[in-house]
């Protein structure tokens, strides 16, 4: 209970404060954040019990949708619970060192999902374009050490970012317009020089968003060339919806943080509250539309999920010997 009674002048406690403007409404808000958190937790739990259970499904492209599962889970848990402390609770109370903590795990989640996506489109790559050699080239060893080299990528890029916040002076206003720790607002409460932090933050991004979108680019250059070389219609149908999902999920990842980017760059006249709930909105919505997204366009998660589902609702079978 001590956490209540802390004030934003307290040198070891920042104030979370939610959405400014709208703290009438924060119960209204909580409702949809909550349902859209334990929507993605079902949906991305079930991702990771269906493939586990079944040995058909320990394949790459399924353990590929496990790390998605593991990166959507871990970004949302990141946020949302205390989010949703601040709305109910209003306990609005964050020790530094736990919003920096918060703050490192988030940007190392987001850059581990951005490699996994990478190695999505590598791996819809090698399906379509050298489909003989699928299976040697991309194993679950590869796979699962390419993941490695993603996650390996993205703590060492986070890892600097808040250790360089950790030493700046900061005002005895410690209020934070946001509902997580979120870089800018942590750098707009100090009374340091915020340059070196800003162009870190700026190089990361180019290295993490600029260099994956790149291959990304790259990969999807070369099977829509190996595509359209291909004589038969129905041969171009389904070499792109084996494409379709993996393109969904990364227009869900990339296209809304990039018009979170613009909107504070480019949009002075956007209210507060209108970059704070896009900002929530971005680590909500993909990760409940990933595991609905591969449900709905992958045959074999979709019929084992309904396999379980339906074992889950139907009543135990009773065996009824005759008399």
């Amino acid at each position: 209970m001590t956490g209540f009674n802390l004030t934003s002048s307290d040198p070891s406690t920042f104030i979370l404060n939610g959405i400014p403007g709208l703290e009438a409404a924060h119960i209204w808000i909580s409702i949809p954040f909550s349902v859209f958190y334990i929507i993605s937790l079902l949906g991305n739990f079930m991702v990771l019990f269906v493939v586990s259970k079944e040995q058909t499904l320990h394949k790459p492209m399924y353990l590929l949708l496990c790390m998605l599962a593991l990166t959507d889970i871990g970004g949302s848990t990141c946020v949302v619970p205390k989010a949703l402390c601040i709305f109910w609770l209003g306990f609005k109370n964050i020790t530094v060192d736990g919003c920096l903590t918060q703050m490192f795990f988030l940007y190392s989640v987001a850059g581990t999902q951005s490699a996994i996506l990478v190695i999505m489109a590598f791996d819809r790559y090698i399906a379509i374009c050298d489909p003989l050699r699928y299976a040697t080239i991309l194993t679950n060893a590869r796979i699962a050490k390419l993941g490695l080299v993603g996650l390996i990528r993205a703590v060492l890029l986070a890892l600097p970012l808040p250790l360089l916040l950790r030493r700046l002076p900061f005002c005895a206003n410690r209020i934070i317009p946001h509902t997580y720790c979120e870089p800018s607002a942590v750098m707009k409460m100090s009374s340091g020089d915020t340059r070196v932090i800003r162009m870190y933050t700026l190089v990361t991004l180019l290295m993490i968003i600029g260099l994956d979108q790149t291959l990304i680019a790259l990969s999807y250059g070369l099977i829509i060339r190996a595509v359209l070389r291909i004589s038969s219609k129905k041969a171009h149908q389904k070499a792109l919806n084996t494409c379709t999902a993996h393109i969904c999920v990364m227009l869900m990842y990339y296209m809304p943080f990039l018009f979170s980017a613009l909107t504070h760059r480019f949009g002075q006249g956007v209210t507060a509250h209108v970059h704070i709930l896009l900002a929530n909105l971005n680590l909500l919505v993909p990760p409940m539309l990933n595991p609905i997204i591969y449900g709905v366009k992958t045959k074999e998660i979709r019929d084992k999920v309904g396999t379980y589902t339906c074992r889950m609702c139907s009543p135990a079978a009773t065996d009824f010997k005759p008399v």
